[in-house]
């Protein structure tokens, strides 16, 4: 095999001195199983194998996970992810986390066996030559076909939709577009749905007039009116509630809006972003969100990369987030630190990122220390936790004893309910912005 077929991915110079980023397609064949025979190309640089409804390679197998192996295209090969599947992913007869593959391979899964090949195919990816757009931060290929796609789309009037885990960016992402859009002179709002009581959410978008319901002492514009001439933001758009989600469809298809309690409509001039750490098509799938408001939304639809699969990003990352610390980021950032951060995973991703780095830069021993935690698993006896916070003042030891036990509870009862907020919120005895709140200060995926 030739130095070319065996690279999964490269980047390609242009003569117009553009680059792309080529990849060779894997080709993937379930060849034992209830649906033997089924087959897809992979065409992209990341796939999903499962039973949900949006994985690229869907299974009718009682023993498949809704989401059980992830194939991602990297330079050195294809990397197999298992997604925390209930009967794990086997190769060769032994179970596995994550494996690269560089040659013709068998996995099994449940009752059914996938073959994963290198393809003949290649496809190209456009770079953008930039390392920065808005306050996106990244030189990693992947994260340059984002930037990319940003510098496209930022000049439209589309509207879009940000797909990602919980830290990857998305309002940064948001507010690039914006300021790169011909509204950066107007306003850029924020509405974050996950952290707004169901009740409020209506009068938090449209306004509402004074006595509209009880406690409406006065006429308040809503964030919709709010923009006008600008952009509005709307993240974690899943939790809109299903019977306020048609008003926002009439609003995307009119630009008209009625404040609660209003005779009248206003017309207004907004550009909406939206966003999730959910897979929206899922949503719309299983009856949670309208399917005509989910292709309003999704008119682009961009995907943020999770950190892991962009690992070149992480010490640039690391550095940028150091500088507020110190003058010199490679003074908190040893090669001993450079090397740990670099073998993490960052389940949180850059919002994990920065909040490791800014606790090794205010406490470096507990810093360091709860770093090679989080890699081992969380676990750690009581006993070395409170020798380790002995030589910190008091008030200082119990606010991290409490961040510790606020990440550890909250991780522990997101897995139990599958990842789901509101399942979260309520077996916690939480509201679900309390939840939001927590969970995003933690750097948690949720």
């Amino acid at each position: 095999m030739s130095d070319e077929l065996s690279t999964t991915t490269r980047v390609i110079s242009k003569p117009d001195g553009s680059e792309t980023l080529r990849m060779r397609c894997a080709h993937l064949s379930v060849v034992r199983g209830p649906q033997t025979g089924l087959t897809l190309e992979m065409t992209k640089s990341r796939v999903r194998v499962g039973t949900g409804s949006d994985c690229d390679l869907r299974l009718a197998d009682a023993a498949v996970s809704r989401d059980h192996f992830e194939l991602q295209a990297t330079e050195a090969g294809y990397l197999l992810r298992d997604l925390a599947s209930t009967n794990g992913t086997l190769l060769g007869g032994a179970r596995i986390q994550r494996a690269l593959l560089t040659e013709a391979t068998v996995v099994n899964v449940g009752k059914s066996a996938i073959r994963i090949e290198p393809a003949g195919q290649t496809v190209e990816f456009p770079l953008s030559s930039r390392g920065l757009f808005g306050g996106l931060l990244g030189q990693s290929p992947v994260m340059r076909h984002v930037f990319s796609l940003l510098e496209q789309v930022a000049p439209t009037e589309s509207t879009v939709l940000l797909e990602g885990e919980s830290g990857t960016g998305k309002e940064l992402a948001a507010q690039a577009i914006h300021q790169a859009s011909g509204r950066s002179d107007g306003p850029f709002v924020v509405v974050d749905c996950g952290a707004i009581p169901d009740t409020l959410l209506e009068s938090e978008l449209f306004g509402h007039e004074r006595g509209a319901f009880t406690g409406a002492d006065h006429t308040r514009e809503g964030a919709l009116e709010l923009a006008d001439g600008g952009t509005l933001f709307l993240d974690e758009v899943p939790e809109i509630p299903l019977a306020l989600q048609p008003r926002l469809l009439r609003f995307l298809e009119s630009h008209q809006v009625k404040r609660v309690g209003a005779a009248r409509h206003r017309t207004v001039d907004v550009r909406v972003v939206a966003a999730t750490n959910r897979r929206l098509a899922r949503e719309t799938e299983e009856g949670r969100f309208r399917e005509d408001l989910y292709y309003r939304l999704s008119v682009v639809r961009i995907e943020l990369p999770p950190l892991r699969e962009r690992p070149e990003d992480i010490l640039l990352l690391a550095y940028h987030f150091a500088e507020p610390f110190v003058g010199d980021p490679a003074e908190l950032i040893s090669d001993s630190v450079a090397s740990l951060l670099r073998s993490h995973d960052w389940p949180g991703n850059a919002r994990e990122l920065r909040n490791a780095v800014e606790r090794i830069a205010v406490a470096p021993r507990y810093g360091v220390e709860e770093l090679r935690d989080r890699k081992a698993g969380g676990v750690r006896p009581p006993r070395s936790e409170i020798e380790a916070m002995a030589s910190v003042p008091f008030h200082e030891a119990r606010q991290r004893w409490q961040d510790a036990f606020e990440s550890r509870y909250l991780a522990l009862h997101l897995e139990q309910a599958g990842g789901v907020v509101a399942h979260a919120a309520e077996t916690m005895q939480l509201p679900r912005q309390t939840l939001h709140r927590l969970l995003k200060k933690h750097g948690i995926k949720g």
